[in-house]
């Protein structure tokens, strides 16, 4: 780097005092991120990676201790600097911007208030100029309207604005250091492509250095200039963004790679996935940290710790593994094809689930006599929504926060009952209330949830939950019979037997969502509707999740509706794709059709935002301007006007748009002809 170096980490050790006393949970360390470097820093959960960025700006737990290692920011050793000269540091010269927004601001303070005291608290300035250097920077990380956000309150923001609120505090006093411990993780792709776009920029301009913490490949990609790679509290690569990606030489690089769900991948293929779980703080071994999962690993693997090496390929890259050389040289191969489902998983003849124009409105609760008189009609969630599922089938749903996807599946399950509309389930209507529908009714559909920690009752063995599912919706069955279905369900999500004795709090997170899973299966039905299951998951778990999906689909012969905003998980699973954007369905078709052209211009930015895990590609995502409108107040014409860059009058203000003919069974509701479309979008983005 042609920079000089911010902040230089060598050899750095960090303990944890456990129960079992003080264990390390990041051991020799090194790295150093230069000014204008975006260093990412990437790996599973429990790999270190959020206590290595917190550790080299001393922001440490109370039970942590750094035993080993020196760190230097901007020259200055501060491994062992007091906590009183540390805080002069943080904030105007070393920045965090958190991963969860909402929980990092003060639901008391708005927001002007909270951005504006960190330059009055480092810089000594009057009130009247802070705030309006708090006003300039929203309006420099691009929110709209900068004036009135700085006069509203957390919760009175959008999530994604609420982020770009913590980079405004983080970025307002100039810092040489900006650390970004997973800022878009629970973001929607288009939000995550924006805020990707105004890091890159900012970091640009200010010539700063940023330290970004992230488990999702893709956005690391087109984002960082280099990437360090962590697996057990040790660095396993660490090199420059396009050799690390274009051609990986530690197992565990080539290995996450190859757990990346990519649609070009066929509906009856398996994702490579990578064996067992990470380790324990307490459970590290003296050899290489990687060698229990390790498809390569040898006998010295396990018995003697690999050295960082130089790779010798240019500057900054070096590898800790005693076979890097053979897998550089071509000599060992790390198989990463996709493998092959579990029986037959084509489509079966038939539907499983037939609705038709279900609509929901929500009341909007507050002193109705304040309220307009549009605001009195509430909140329209679902606008005659219409979807068909076939047997043995997935249905993927995709939209921003908002859309109405979860709505849609908890109105199916009869969780939210429909306002109006029709649900047929095997052929025969069903009631929209969950209450009227009959014992079979209730099993023949299950539910897997987004967060499998809020859905299992921490008081119950996984055993317990699984046979209390069971003998509700199956009474017949003996005990021992209850007894073998929770060990079949078991093995069916790969788990042993004696997870049937284990709490929630015993069980890592896609442990816990394979439970989740397994109690979905318990009654044995036609249709599961899952929603967002893997989007809290690392990249390496969320591929063993849904190979599992996929396997259980081909065996079980089960139906999904599927419902994520994760575009390459829904393409990888799904046969049939529905788009829906406030409330509406605007694109309907198989996956094929939905990720060719021509798309609605809603789909177009969606697919455009997505990260591409391939720094070479010159990936320019359409940025959607601005939120989502309020569903209390939809505009009229297409919804999608106010936001839309293929915007063509005043027809698509005032007019409501019709379904085009897109070929085959794929369908699109716009204004704009599909073969006009098709000649607009083959252009590329405006």
């Amino acid at each position: 780097m042609s920079g000089k170096p911010v902040i230089q980490v060598r050899d750095l050790t960090l303990e944890y005092k456990l129960k079992s006393g003080w264990t390390p949970a990041i051991r020799d360390i090194s790295l150093t991120v230069y000014e204008g470097q975006i260093h990412g820093l990437v790996g599973e959960s429990g790999s270190g990676k959020s206590t290595l960025a917190l550790g080299l700006m001393r922001y440490m737990a109370a039970n942590a201790r750094i035993t080993a290692g020196t760190i230097l920011f901007d020259g200055q050793d501060i491994t062992h600097l007091p906590q009183n000269e540390l805080r002069k540091l943080w904030g105007k010269h070393i920045s965090l911007v958190p991963q969860d927004a909402l929980a990092a601001l003060n639901p008391s303070l708005k927001i002007g208030q909270q951005i504006a005291e960190i330059v009055r608290l480092h810089e000594g300035i009057s009130s009247a100029e802070a705030h309006a250097r708090a006003v300039e920077m929203l309006n420099q990380v691009r929110i709209p309207d900068p004036e009135q956000v700085s006069r509203r309150y957390a919760h009175q923001i959008s999530g994604g604005q609420q982020q770009r609120v913590t980079i405004a505090m983080a970025l307002i006093a100039r810092p040489k250091l900006l650390i970004l411990d997973e800022p878009t993780t629970s973001l929607d792709v288009t939000t995550q492509a924006s805020i990707i776009e105004l890091v890159r920029d900012l970091m640009r301009e200010r010539n700063a250095a940023a330290l970004y913490v992230s488990h999702d490949l893709g956005v690391v990609a087109q984002l960082c200039d280099h990437v360090t790679v962590l697996y057990g509290g040790e660095v396993m690569a660490t090199a420059p963004v396009v050799p690390l990606f274009t051609r990986p030489i530690h197992p565990y690089t080539i290995s996450l790679l190859a757990s990346l769900p990519r649609h070009t991948q066929a509906t009856e293929t398996r994702l490579r996935t990578i064996e067992g779980a990470a380790p324990a703080l307490d459970m590290r071994t003296t050899g290489c940290a990687f060698a229990a999962r390790c498809p390569a690993a040898l006998d010295k693997c396990h018995a003697a710790r690999p050295p960082l090496e130089d790779v010798g390929e240019g500057p900054d890259r070096y590898v800790r593994c005693h076979r890097w050389r053979e897998i550089a040289d071509g000599t060992l191969v790390i198989e990463t094809a996709p493998g092959q489902t579990q029986g037959d998983s084509a489509p079966l003849p038939g539907h499983v689930l037939k609705a038709h124009d279900l609509n929901k409105t929500f009341n909007v609760s507050g002193m109705f006599e304040l309220l307009t008189e549009k605001e009195r009609t509430g909140v329209r969630a679902l606008n005659d929504v219409s979807i068909s599922i076939r047997a043995r089938s997935t249905l993927g749903v995709v939209g921003e926060s908002g859309s109405g996807k979860t709505t849609l599946a908890r109105a199916i399950i009869g969780l939210e009952p429909a306002d109006d509309g029709t649900i047929d389930l095997m052929n025969q209507a069903i009631s929209l209330n969950l209450n009227g529908r009959t014992r079979d009714e209730l099993r023949q559909m299950q539910m897997i949830f987004q967060n499998p920690n809020d859905s299992l009752n921490p008081y119950r063995t996984v055993g317990d939950a699984l046979a209390r599912t069971i003998k509700r919706l199956s009474p017949d069955l003996t005990r021992d019979a209850v007894r073998a279905r929770v060990l079949s369900l078991l093995e069916a999500v790969r788990l042993t037997p004696d997870y049937a004795n284990r709490f929630p709090n015993e069980l890592s997170g896609g442990e816990k969502q394979r439970v989740g899973i397994a109690r979905a299966f318990a009654a044995q039905p036609s249709l599961v509707i899952a929603d967002e299951p893997t989007s809290a998951l690392d990249v390496s778990v969320q591929a063993v999740i849904l190979n599992l999906l996929k396997d259980l689909r081909a065996r079980e012969g089960v139906s999904y509706l599927f419902i994520s905003h994760d575009l390459r998980a829904v393409s990888y699973l799904a046969d049939w794709i529905v788009v829906m954007y406030l409330g509406q369905i605007v694109e309907v078709g198989d996956a094929d059709q939905v990720y060719a052209l021509p798309s609605h211009p809603y789909t177009e930015a969606l697919l455009s935002a997505l990260p591409t895990p391939d720094p070479t590609v010159n990936h320019m995502p359409i940025v959607l301007e601005g939120d989502p409108p309020s569903p209390r107040n939809l505009p009229t014409g297409c919804p999608f006007h106010t936001r839309c860059p293929r915007k063509i009058g005043k027809i698509c203000e005032t007019d409501a748009p019709p379904w085009q003919d897109a070929g085959g069974d794929h369908a699109i509701r716009c204004h704009i002809p599909a073969d006009e479309l098709l000649a607009i979008q083959s252009k590329g983005a405006p």
